[in-house]
């Protein structure tokens, strides 16, 4: 057997060889050059050495080497190693509502702008991403996917129906006239009321063919993802948003076996789940659900009924949970975490992007409707749910998203390009209303700069992702790109804090969007293992929360907030059960600020002191960045204008992470 420092010394005689007849080794795919290559620095003296710094050649023994768990920290793991950014609610050309206000771009463009690419958006401006997503799921509306090119390019089969060609010429002369055929069309949807040749399925077909073809062409497993999905859109009542994002685990293949679920079919979302029970066992696929905006739902997103008014089961209720494992928490539409009105002792949510004051249409709300918007409350009527029939159809983990319908995920305060074209970077959109019904409206400077996804997956393809995503193992931010750590676990102590907190993580605990396992000894407490890391590109970390919802005694939700990490802590105090301020280095009229305050990482083990075993819990971690400018600072700065004094200019950006549940046994 040839030994290795023979084998070594073989190959060097072989290139030395080559290279001392003028030649060059053989390498396959290589061709030699035809004369010998110049040489220069004279001629060969036979002095020199075959090894300059390796001392004495000794041969490798790999038996002396150490194997089990290996070297190597990074070789053989079996855990998510990196969160993966994306959005999972973007809308194109192709959605009736984005086409027919006359965005431009269609799914090919926004898969190319999230891969990082520099377009040209609807209003003319180049926009490029500072960072490329990790992956993307363009969800146009399933209603009539693509039909609004149709009537805008003037299909001819269309063209012989005369509300069409109405609608067509409408278009065509833009303006006034194209909002006014965007609005007849949206209540012809509405009403029940479209011609019939929109609804022909081929066009369905045709349009949701290319659809799949675009998401197989810009999907690179290991490098970006890009997902088949749609948005099943169900605006009960008028206007209720009970929307849902729906995600393919599979490919073009499964997905082109059968066409997406639309609300013409049912606004009842047990009616999708059944829909995708019975495409899961057609296809041998995979789906989910992802439900938004639960802030304008007018009280409906989180109703302890069914869609018809009914009693919830435990069936309802687990197949609610098994279809929809993550709510979107946050968007352009504000935030539907938490309301200052159920949430009184928060200090962060008090005028934090709230949308509250009516349906998708602004219906206005009626009193006892926050409680069954917001995910927070939805969390804690969730426990109560499960202990009287035994199923919580509310555990959701977090999931972010723009909602964009430009095609632009866009979520950075100085990058943001809004939901429509209409409201792309110009310097009166500030003051236009970003939705307007009779003298109800929102204004644009209360749409928010927001959100991403972060799933904790164990690599960038559709399988892995969905994976996570399933196990709801997932966190949402408001645009920045944070790097939050949060497990849960009986054994956590002070000497699990350190750089590389998954290892004993995963190895002592379970992750965010899982369960507690059993008490494993009476008096015994669950501990939780917590890390921040600052986004490079956006502001340190003022603090770190954990938030606790549970069902007491009497059957009452509770809940309470707890700081358990915080920058510049050598001069910072809890006082009277508050965390004093970090303070604020934002100058707005430059739309700047210094890091001079907080930190960029923080990282702790948290016992709950106030742990009862005989409770249902829950807990997740809200993570605040210190005060930086909003969109609007950065408008009000770049344009010159001076807004309105009630127009916010600095945000705290944050984060929040599937919870863990904590269930008596």
């Amino acid at each position: 057997m040839t030994s290795p420092l023979v084998v070594r010394l073989t190959l060097a005689s072989v290139t030395l060889f080559a290279i001392a007849c003028g030649g060059a080794s053989s390498t396959p795919g290589t061709s030699s050059p035809t004369a010998p290559a110049e040489r220069l620095g004279g001629a060969d003296t036979g002095a020199g050495t075959l090894s300059a710094d390796a001392a004495e050649i000794r041969p490798v023994d790999p038996s002396t080497f150490h194997k089990e768990p290996g070297y190597s920290p990074y070789a053989g793991r079996r855990y998510p190693e990196r969160p993966y950014f994306g959005d999972q609610h973007v809308h194109t050309s192709w959605s009736a509502d984005a086409g027919g206000s006359g965005t431009t771009l269609g799914p090919e463009e926004a898969l190319r702008f999230a891969r990082g690419e520099e377009v040209v958006s609807t209003s003319g401006q180049p926009v490029k991403l500072a960072t490329p997503l990790d992956w993307i799921a363009v969800s146009d509306h399933s209603d009539g996917m693509g039909v609004i090119a149709e009537i805008k390019g003037g299909n001819p089969e269309m063209m012989a129906d005369p509300t069409v060609k109405k609608w067509h010429d409408m278009f065509a002369k833009g303006g006034k006239d194209a909002l006014a055929a965007v609005m007849e069309l949206i209540a012809a949807q509405s009403n029940k009321k479209l011609p019939p040749v929109i609804m022909d399925p081929k066009f369905a077909v045709s349009v949701w063919g290319k659809n799949t073809t675009l998401a197989e062409k810009y999907n690179e497993p290991g490098r970006f993802t890009a997902f088949i999905g749609y948005e099943w859109t169900s605006n009960a009542g008028g206007g209720d948003n009970l929307h849902r994002n729906v995600i393919y685990r599979d490919g073009k293949s499964r997905a082109d076996m059968v066409l997406p679920f639309t609300t013409f079919q049912s606004e009842d979302p047990e009616d999708l789940w059944k829909w995708m029970q019975a495409w899961e066992t057609k296809t041998g696929g995979q789906l989910l659900a992802i439900p938004h905006n639960g802030n304008l739902s007018n009280g409906r997103m989180f109703a302890l009924t069914t869609f018809s008014g009914g009693s919830m089961t435990r069936q309802w209720a687990e197949m609610r949970q098994k279809y929809e494992p993550l709510f979107e928490v946050q968007q352009m539409k504000g935030q539907s975490e938490a309301h200052p009105s159920l949430s009184t002792t928060d200090e962060f949510i008090t005028g934090y992007e709230l949308w509250d004051r009516g349906n998708l249409i602004l219906a206005p709300k009626k009193d006892g409707m926050f409680q069954y918007e917001y995910l927070r409350q939805g969390l804690k009527n969730g426990l109560k749910v499960e202990q009287e029939i035994g199923a919580n159809p509310f555990k959701y983990g977090m999931a972010g998203g723009t909602d964009t319908h430009n095609g632009l995920t866009a979520a950075e305060e100085d990058n943001f390009f809004a939901k429509f074209p209409s409201a792309e970077p110009r310097p009166d959109r500030w003051d236009e209303a970003a939705m307007k019904f009779g003298d109800r409206q929102i204004k644009g400077w209360e749409m928010s700069a927001a959100g991403y996804m972060a799933v904790w997956a164990t690599g960038n393809t559709r399988e892995e992702l969905w994976d996570a995503m399933k196990r709801k193992e997932t966190y949402a931010t408001s645009g920045p790109r944070m790097v939050v750590r949060f497990f849960g676990g009986w054994d956590f102590t002070k000497d699990d804090v350190s750089r590389a907190p998954a290892v004993a993580g995963y190895a002592k605990g379970v992750p965010m969007g899982a369960d507690l396992p059993a008490v494993p000894a009476a008096g015994r407490k669950p501990t939780f293992l917590v890390a921040a890391l600052k986004d490079p590109r956006s502001g340190n970390l003022d603090r770190v929360q954990v938030v606790k919802g549970w069902v007491d005694k009497a059957g009452m939700v509770q809940e309470k907030i707890f700081d358990v990490a915080w920058g510049d802590a050598d001069r910072r105090r809890i006082v009277k059960g508050k965390l004093t301020p970090v303070g604020n280095t934002v100058d707005v009229a430059r739309a700047t600020w210094t890091n001079s305050i907080g930190d960029p990482e923080l990282i702790t083990v948290w016992t709950d002191p106030e742990f009862d075993p005989a409770v249902r819990a829950f807990y997740y971690v809200r993570v605040l960045e210190i005060p930086t400018p909003r969109w609007t600072a950065y408008d009000a700065a770049y344009f010159k204008v001076k807004m309105a004094p009630n127009v916010p200019m600095t945000t705290q950006e944050r984060a929040y992470t599937s919870p863990i549940w904590y269930t008596p046994k």
